[in-house]
């Protein structure tokens, strides 16, 4: 299949919107995030009960983003494998799919964690400003980001849900959800070797995840790098929705990819945005 550019995807959506009726227009971007459940194969649990739990995972990053805007979430049942659709539906909500059912919201609020920030990395109304090929060599570290905010969303929800849980009788789920986390982390392929500083594990290891981002035990192993710096300052998950802004070359160098992040993103993003890119010795000549 031909590659499906910006220009046109938006070109065919102009088309397409011609001949739609004016109910069918594409909704707006906006402040308050919406999302809506499709119903069937989720086993017992009620699409209402699974808006719930996917609202409060939202929150927990969503409510550090303050000024950006989102178009609806549409969320459907995969069989396979969680998803960030690049596609939006014929009234521009964002598709996520999930293979989660039978109100494992301890699962749900993990991949729906990760799901959202593809949603703000790739949908945020600044996002959209520029658009990233589905794939180049740098896709890795956006993967990196989305399992780190898996793991940000669940120990969140964990001290949520304790506190002040959506329904009393939730309360009881807030520590599944700081379990799955300790789990994840615990397994010991989500390890740095011993004896070996992440900076060198990292240059090792960065060829390999240039060529493919989804390599989910070294995901893993940078998540845990990048989760103290967002539970230290939760505001930077706003950055997210900066970090597909600049030029699209396919092999770009990591350093670019970096310099060119905290060049788009707002000034008071820029200490925080610093303290990350150093974990990876951004400053220094990387590979292209």
């Amino acid at each position: 299949m031909p590659h499906l550019t910006r220009r046109r995807f938006l070109t065919g959506l102009a088309a397409a919107s011609i001949a739609t009726p004016p109910a069918a227009h594409a909704l707006s971007d906006s402040p308050v995030l919406e999302i809506v459940v499709d119903s069937g194969g989720w086993g017992k649990v009620s699409p209402k009960d699974i808006r719930t739990v996917l609202l409060s995972a939202a929150n927990e990053v969503w409510s550090h983003c303050p000024g950006q805007k989102l178009k609806p979430l549409r969320i459907y049942r995969r069989p396979d494998h969680p998803q960030t659709d690049f596609i939006p539906d014929w009234r521009g909500r964002i598709r996520i799919g999930l293979n989660t059912s039978e109100g494992h919201w301890a699962q749900m609020a993990f991949q729906f964690g990760h799901e959202f920030c593809h949603a703000l990395a790739q949908h945020s109304e600044i996002a959209k400003r520029g658009w990233h090929p589905v794939r180049h060599a740098n896709l890795w570290f956006e993967e990196c980001l989305c399992e780190c905010s898996s793991l940000f969303v669940l120990r969140r929800l964990a001290v949520t849900w304790q506190q002040n849980p959506p329904y009393e009788i939730w309360r009881s789920y807030a520590p599944a959800m700081a379990a799955y986390a300790a789990d994840r982390l615990a397994k010991p392929e989500h390890q740095l070797p011993a004896d070996t500083p992440f900076l060198a594990w990292f240059r090792q290891n960065e060829p390999a995840l240039r060529a493919d981002a989804n390599i989910r035990e070294k995901n893993v192993i940078i998540a845990r790098q990048l989760l103290p710096l967002f539970e230290s300052n939760p505001n930077g998950w706003a950055a997210a929705c900066y970090l597909n802004l600049g030029t699209h070359t396919q092999g770009k160098p990591l350093a670019q990819h970096f310099a060119e992040w905290q060049t788009n993103s707002p000034a008071e993003l820029h200490p925080f945005l610093a303290r990350l890119t150093a974990l990876f010795g951004a400053g220094e000549s990387t590979r292209a």
